[in-house]
């Protein structure tokens, strides 16, 4: 049986807490910022937890 390999695009954009927590960045936040109000882009750059039946995914995809 062979090892499960790490997504490489899974591991780019999320990142596991030590509880067990995967966090995330929001897009929209790179550029176009002048139109966006500074409170949005606070708010864009804050790292967020991912929830739901996703996370059983992306936890899968990294190997945890």
């Amino acid at each position: 049986m062979s090892k499960q390999k790490t997504r490489k695009s899974a591991l780019k954009r999320f990142k596991v807490t030590k509880t067990g927590k995967l966090m995330f960045r929001s897009h929209g936040a790179r550029h176009l910022r002048s139109n966006k109000s500074k409170k949005h882009v606070r708010h864009l750059l804050a790292p967020k937890e991912l929830t739901g039946t996703f996370k059983k995914k992306v936890k899968k995809m990294l190997g945890v």
